[in-house]
């Protein structure tokens, strides 16, 4: 099962996501109370590792497509693939903009020991909050490179005329977000940190955690 807490840290706000340990004999019996079949499952997880492995964080609904030939499970239809997006999507795991997928903030708090554990030579880690970066702004500097996801961004240089990276001081040549968007950010975080959204997310994390795990093996 999966818990939720937060700290507010300044103006940032921290989240941490803790798991304890399945029960591995109770997989089938978890599955089975999953909205999600097997199947479905190694799909969201190969659309993981687009959007992990993609230089912006985004996936392609055509890649995500082209990903069903490699399934080992029971390959999914063209139309039931296009279903199942726009579930994850009504199910808030997915984001959708004009044909490409990122992950939810949902999904990435609740994700986020998953993602690390499995992906950890190709997440990206934000030096401002510390937290993982999906869409994300890279210092120019070759021997700088830290990453700040947008968010931070937008907050960091906020009022600053002549941007500078926060850790090598060289400028920072990229176009500033607006602050709406660390305003949207945070008010989604709040709301899903909330006892009531917990409450209704609780079980589904859980098997969908499981279910990852398991497609993994």
């Amino acid at each position: 099962m999966a818990s939720l807490t937060s700290k507010k840290q300044g103006h940032f706000i921290s989240t941490a996501v803790t798991h304890t340990r399945v029960n591995m004999a109770e997989t089938d019996i978890t599955r089975m109370t999953s909205d999600y079949a097997d199947n479905e499952l190694e799909l969201f997880r190969k659309t993981l590792d687009l959007i992990v492995s993609s230089e912006n964080g985004k996936a392609s609904s055509t890649d995500i497509l082209n990903s069903t030939d490699t399934m080992t499970s029971k390959k999914l239809k063209k139309s039931e693939t296009e279903h199942l997006l726009t579930r994850l999507v009504q199910d808030n795991w997915l984001c959708e903009r004009r044909g490409e997928y990122t992950l939810s903030t949902r999904c990435i708090i609740e994700m986020e020991p998953y993602i690390r554990t499995m992906y950890q030579e190709q997440v990206k880690v934000c030096h401002i909050c510390h937290n993982i970066a999906f869409q994300c702004q890279i210092c120019e500097n070759p021997s700088c490179g830290i990453k700040i996801h947008n968010p931070c961004v937008a907050r960091y240089f906020k009022g600053r005329v002549e941007p500078h990276c926060p850790a090598c001081d060289d400028f920072w040549p990229h176009e500033i977000p607006g602050t709406n968007e660390t305003s949207r950010y945070q008010n989604n975080v709040l709301y899903l940190l909330s006892p009531t959204r917990r409450s209704e997310v609780a079980r589904e994390s859980t098997s969908v955690l499981v279910g990852l795990c398991s497609c993994r093996k």
